[in-house]
C-alpha cells in the first residue's frame, strides 16, 4: 500500500521524497486501515453476547449516535448522527451495542442508503425485535468540498423494519421522539 501512495503522490504532481511526506505513505496505510477497520468485523463479535432477557415491550430509542465513514464511490468522508430505535419482543441489545453496530458499518466503503439499512437489518436480526427505525443524518464531503460544492447539505436516509414499516403510528410515535 505504501508503494500505491507514493505513486499517488508523485500522480498528482508532489515529491514523495520530500521532508513533509517521507512518512506520509505509512501514516496513509495505517490512517485506511483504521478507516475500514469494519471489514474485519462481523455482528456476533461486535454484540459480543449482550442480548439480555427482557419483559419490556415499549419502544427503545437512542439518538445522536455520531459516525464516521466513506463514501464508496471517491473515498471521500462522510459523517453525520444515527437515531435508532426498536421495539422489543423479549430481548434487547446492551446500548453501547447499537453504537458499535452503527460504527462497524460505517468503517467501510460506503453508500448512507446501504448503511442505513444494513444497521437496520441487523438490529432486527440480532434481538428479533417487532420493528426497527433507523435514520442517519450525515454532511458528504464529496458535495462539500468538490463536484457542487454545497457546504450546508444535508443527506438524510431512513429505513423502517417490521412494525416501524407496517404501523404508522410506531413510525411517527419513532420519528417525533428523535427531533430536536
Amino acid at each position: 500500500m505504501e508503494n500505491a501512495i507514493k505513486t499517488i503522490l508523485t500522480q498528482i504532481g508532489e515529491d514523495p521524497s520530500r521532508e513533509g511526506l517521507l512518512n506520509t505513505p505509512k501514516r496513509v496505510e495505517k490512517s485506511l486501515k483504521y478507516l475500514t477497520r469494519g471489514y474485519h468485523q462481523n455482528v456476533q463479535d461486535v454484540i459480543n453476547g449482550a442480548i439480555f432477557t427482557a419483559e419490556s415491550d415499549d419502544m427503545v430509542i437512542v439518538k445522536n449516535i455520531e459516525f464516521y465513514s466513506m463514501c464508496e464511490h471517491h473515498m471521500l468522508p462522510f459523517f453525520g448522527q444515527c437515531h435508532i430505535g426498536y421495539i422489543p419482543k423479549g430481548k434487547i441489545l446492551g446500548v453501547s451495542k447499537l453504537a458499535r453496530l452503527v460504527d462497524m458499518f460505517a468503517r467501510r466503503l460506503q453508500i448512507q442508503e446501504r448503511l442505513t439499512n444494513q444497521v437496520a437489518q441487523s438490529i432486527l436480526e440480532a434481538v428479533g425485535c417487532e420493528g426497527v427505525g433507523v435514520v442517519m443524518e450525515a454532511q458528504h464531503m464529496c458535495m462539500l468540498m468538490r463536484g457542487v460544492e454545497k457546504q450546508n447539505s444535508i443527506m438524510t436516509t431512513s429505513a423502517m423494519l417490521g412494525s416501524f414499516r407496517k404501523d404508522a403510528s410506531t413510525r411517527s410515535e419513532f420519528l417525533n421522539l428523535i427531533k430536536g
